[in-house]
């Protein structure tokens, strides 16, 4: 299937979008995952105007500290500037296009380009350029035009999203009813969370949706997948008790969780992590509320869309980056509570290597899921055949006290249909008002 330019914005392309993806009932044309024109929509549509996580405030604590990331295949620089505030801008000189900045993380004063010497404040403005006086009388260079290409930046619970869209809804609009349960990891401690130092960057031969569903909600194949690193840890496979487990949704962000309060915490195989929990479960309970509480450290996983996951009670942050429709580049970040004993940075650290790194017992097994998942689709006939996500339809409940969309048991689908819902609502949508809230 093909398409016209994205910025065509033509009907006949988004009635194509709309019938590659049934989100009712849970059906997917593979094309999504291969095809180079859907994801140069998806780079324009998704990921250039939807609030992309690039640092959290502990990274970048001081005047000067920046680091770089992406936001899709856009290379960025975040800067703490003179105004103390945090700031987000394309690492691209105005002059011929050269990196201004090839160092992922440090202190600088300026960031200047190795090509012609233009440098550019830590707020992403022109400061400087060699031999100016050359440009004097020349009616098309003005210093206020010609600094770095600047994002909106909003955060939440301390966690910074940069947004190129000025149409966009605010970050709060944008999280919804999710940033309640974003609580339960980012406020259970009066201190907030730190993110230890260090960041695991590897890559994955996969299409990022892959990873991204995943973690929204597939706690389906954890039991198959993951049984002989577990019966390797534990002697045992986990159980998921249906009822007294749920997935929840909002606006295409996602939790699956059960309510045990220290399972995958469990898995990092570091005793006083749960020891931790116990001796702090009385104020989580007070700062959260009990059904919230148990979250904490529980066997679950999640993400906000479109591309940042986490782990609760692993305690681990990661980004899926785009670099292709058939690869993923993979950031990887440790965090605790800022209050928790220093004794713990350690063991949290350890435990994440053990478990979700790339030598990881658990992200191996999925990183080789999701590779040979994307490259299946090479087939000709097997692209032919749409793939089921409907597990769990008509799984819907009312609940006395959990927001958004609720569904009965961790094992389902539901979040993958929500997923893929707003996925489509932002590929089909010319402009951010005609993206429904969900």
């Amino acid at each position: 299937m093909s398409f016209s330019h994205p910025q065509s914005r033509q009907t006949e392309d988004a009635d194509a979008l709309r019938g590659l993806v049934d989100p009712k009932q849970g059906w997917l044309d593979r094309s999504i995952f291969w095809d180079p024109a859907i994801y140069a929509v998806e780079l324009e549509r998704i990921f250039a105007r939807s609030w992309i996580f690039v640092a959290h405030d502990t990274q970048v604590p001081n005047v000067g500290d920046f680091l770089t990331t992406y936001v899709g295949e856009d290379a960025v620089i975040v800067s703490r500037a003179r105004d103390n505030k945090v700031h987000v801008f394309i690492n691209s000189c105005s002059h011929r296009g050269n990196r201004v900045c090839f160092a992922e993380a440090g202190t600088a004063r300026r960031f200047t380009c190795n090509f012609h010497g233009w440098s550019y404040g830590l707020d992403g403005a022109l400061s400087g350029v060699t031999a100016e006086h050359l440009y004097k009388n020349n009616p098309t260079f003005d210093r206020k035009k010609l600094g770095l290409h600047k994002a909106r930046v909003e955060s939440y619970g301390g966690m910074h999203f940069a947004n190129f869209d000025p149409d966009a809804p605010s970050l709060a609009d944008y999280l919804g009813d999710f940033r309640w349960y974003l609580d339960i990891i980012l406020d259970n401690d009066e201190g907030g969370i730190e993110f230890i130092d260090g960041n695991i960057k590897s890559r994955l031969k996969c299409n990022w949706k892959f990873p991204a569903e995943n973690f929204i909600g597939d706690a389906y194949h954890a039991t198959w997948t993951h049984s002989s690193a577990l019966l390797a840890l534990f002697g045992k496979v986990p159980e998921m008790h249906a009822d007294r487990s749920y997935q929840v949704n909002a606006n295409g962000h996602g939790w699956e969780f059960g309510t045990d309060f220290v399972g995958n915490a469990a898995t990092l195989c570091e005793p006083e992590i749960v020891d931790y929990l116990r001796e702090s479960e009385a104020m989580f309970q007070e700062r959260l509320g009990k059904t919230r509480s148990r979250m904490v450290g529980s066997l679950s996983s999640a993400t906000v869309f479109p591309n940042l996951s986490f782990l609760a009670g692993h305690n681990t942050f990661r980004t899926w980056n785009p670099k292709g429709p058939t690869e993923t580049e993979l950031h990887t970040w440790v965090f605790l509570n800022r209050n928790a004993p220093d004794a713990l940075k350690e063991k949290y650290r350890r435990g994440v290597m053990l478990t979700f790194s790339p030598a990881g017992v658990f992200e191996m097994d999925d990183g080789e899921n999701f590779e040979h998942c994307t490259a299946s689709n090479a087939g000709v006939v097997t692209r032919r055949r749409k793939l089921h996500t409907g597990l769990g339809l008509g799984s819907e409940i009312d609940h006395p006290e959990l927001k958004g969309h609720v569904h009965q048991n961790q094992i389902n689908e539901a979040n993958h249909r929500a997923f893929y819902q707003r996925w489509v609502d932002l590929m089909t949508a010319p402009i951010w008002a005609d993206v429904p809230a969900r």
